[in-house]
């Protein structure tokens, strides 16, 4: 297939005038009948690389996709452009399926989304075998690999994709892939032979910042207030509680917050994740369960209250904001009790010795990018295999951090654990080890005469929070661990190099001053002309009635880039409205008579 076609296609279907770096190239591999493995960040713009083909090529485009919930909106948003799209999932009742089998056998879809559990059924693969598929897409394709950090059984049969139809070219697309990964898709997936395109996993809009956590809550509720006011965010805890009880929080600040968990029923479930699609300025408050297949491109914010368990869920989690391209903010928190929690959890998991390793080496790369003191990007970019420059855009570079030698406090803090070990044959956490240090005569102290060993008092020269600081940096680094229920602290086999061996710890400093923010988010209205900002305003309001009409989020109409082009150009006919970026001919046909008068005032 050759690019004038596919370009054409792009520019008609969905109005915009080039392709993104890397794009075309595998859509014309795609479209040319060739197997592909895409890895490119979330934003990226993925789900071109196998729509275009699937509309250029004879037959039906096969999507595998694991996001039953979202399929609906998926196929809105394609219908909006013109795009004849079905799906068929388990929310259907038997005569949607039938509705949705007879337009595939007729000829009557470019593209079919199916979950990857509809492959199991013998009904499914005749239906294929008798219609004519153009090619399978298995999206989220980082699903088939138990090395990554979102495995799916279903995704292990879609290697039979290729052994039915062999003829049908195949598409696998992920945003998260480190070499092992990578590795375990094209093995399991049997992508062997397929041509695989790396793109760049930069995000350059999103502003990476990582800090101390000092009562998260108000840190949030000032990250909400000064920077992202009336802006749709998601917040991610760990636990369904957390999850809860921030939902709460916030709304009793008044911030308009809805919670997303497993535990909450299904119509609920639903009902919340409709409401952060279609309303504007929405916060949801969710585990990990929330977000995947997210099309929403105005997120200007994602936070964390707890630590993720790994650099492959942080990066995808934070690729959830700033999928419009404009200013973005990832933002973490992170304590002690993180690395505790974290360290607990592994030792207490059901998986072998294997599966507690690799969960191990995730959470020691999720510590480094933590801990580190040159660029956040470039230390999260080479996780990934990539080389970059530091950015002048995440909290390092903004405020760069200061190292200090901290092996004499890392000695006196091990040599408490130790003396407690070996004097008293007792181990606890780490408050009472910083209160020994300390010189704190508090009751638990006295109680174990504590205040009687030759450590106690001799760590006066810092502060409790910068002890705090010591103990998380030195189990980041493998010089403490955690032990038992309780999280009591332990010596691990180096700790006794900085003991005994003369082994010098240099530890991060927090930066005295707080990182540069980001430019108020607002901007993005703010940018706009004093002319084209009540125009902008205007459009704003027209699109928000017109998706509650027809049941859809606001972006299926058009996003806010789109829009605040039109209030800049002011378009005043329909052959200047088909010019702008992003108004392909079946919205203009829809939509371009509405726009037009709006702009009109």
């Amino acid at each position: 297939m050759t690019s004038p076609e596919t370009l054409q296609v792009l520019n008609r279907v969905f109005g915009y005038d080039s392709f993104r770096e890397g794009q075309q190239e595998i859509i014309d591999h795609v479209a040319g009948g060739g197997d592909a493995l895409v890895l490119m960040p979330t934003g990226g713009g993925k789900s071109l690389c196998y729509q275009i083909p699937s509309l250029v090529r004879e037959g039906v485009g096969v999507v595998i996709s694991p996001l039953i919930a979202l399929m609906q909106d998926q196929v809105d948003a394609l219908r909006a452009l013109g795009v004849r799209a079905g799906f068929l999932n388990s929310t259907q009742d038997p005569g949607e399926r039938r509705m949705v089998e007879a337009e595939f056998l007729a000829g009557e879809l470019d593209l079919l989304y199916l979950a990857p559990e509809r492959l199991k059924v013998d009904a499914t693969v005749a239906l294929l075998d008798k219609g004519s598929v153009a090619l399978f897409a298995i999206d989220e394709a980082h699903c088939v690999s138990q090395w990554g950090h979102d495995f799916r059984p279903d995704y292990l049969a879609l290697s039979s994709l290729h052994e039915r139809w062999p003829e049908v070219p195949r598409i696998a697309l992920t945003a998260t892939a480190t070499k092992a990964t990578h590795a375990e898709i094209t093995q399991r997936l049997k992508l062997e032979e397929a041509h695989h395109f790396v793109a760049s996993f930069d995000r350059p809009n999103i502003q990476y910042r990582i800090a101390p956590k000092n009562e998260p809550r108000k840190q949030l509720l000032d990250l909400v207030r000064n920077e992202h006011a009336g802006e749709a965010g998601i917040v991610y805890c760990l636990s369904r509680k957390s999850v809860e009880d921030i939902a709460e929080f916030l709304v009793r600040n008044g911030i308009d917050a809805v919670p997303y968990h497993a535990g909450l029923d299904a119509g609920t479930r639903a009902e919340h994740q409709a409401r952060f699609l279609r309303e504007d300025g929405l916060i949801v408050v969710a585990t990990i369960a929330f977000g995947m297949g997210i099309d929403k491109p105005d997120v200007r914010f994602v936070a964390h209250l707890d630590l993720p368990k790994s650099v492959e869920g942080y990066y995808q989690e934070t690729g959830r904001a700033g999928r419009d391209g404009l200013p973005s903010t990832a933002w973490l928190a992170y304590g002690l009790q993180d690395v505790v929690q974290q360290r607990k959890l592994i030792d207490n998991s059901e998986g072998d010795v294997a599966h507690r390793r690799k969960q191990s080496a995730h959470l020691d790369a999720m510590l480094a990018l933590c801990e580190a003191v040159e660029c956040r990007r470039v230390q999260l970019l080479g996780y990934f295999g990539q080389s970059a420059t530091p950015c002048g855009n995440c909290d390092t570079c903004l405020a760069p951090p200061e190292s200090w030698d901290g092996t004499v406090a890392a000695q006196k803090l091990l040599s408490t654990v130790v003396r407690l070990r070996r004097e008293r044959r007792q181990k606890f956490g780490a408050g009472q080890i910083i209160d020994i240090l300390l010189g704190k005569k508090t009751s638990k102290v006295t109680q174990h005469s504590h205040d009687e060993l030759s450590v106690f008092g001799i760590g006066t020269e810092l502060s409790e929070p910068e002890w705090r600081g010591v103990v998380r940096q030195l189990l980041a680094k493998g010089l403490l661990a955690v032990e038992g229920d309780y999280g009591t602290l332990v010596t691990t086999g180096e700790s006794d190099e900085v003991l005994y061996r003369g082994r010098k710890v240099l530890l991060r400093t927090e930066p005295k001053r707080a990182a540069k923010q980001a430019k108020p988010r607002r901007a993005e209205a703010a940018e706009l002309s004093e002319e084209a900002a009540p125009v902008f305003e205007r459009l704003r309001a027209w699109r928000a009635a017109t998706a509650k009409e027809q049941g859809v989020p606001a972006y299926v109409i058009f996003h806010d880039a789109t829009l605040r082009q039109i209030a800049t150009d002011r378009p005043s006919s329909m052959a200047e409205l088909g010019a702008v970026s992003g108004v392909g001919e079946s919205k203009l046909a829809k939509y371009g008579e509405q726009v037009l008068e709006t702009v009109g005032g």
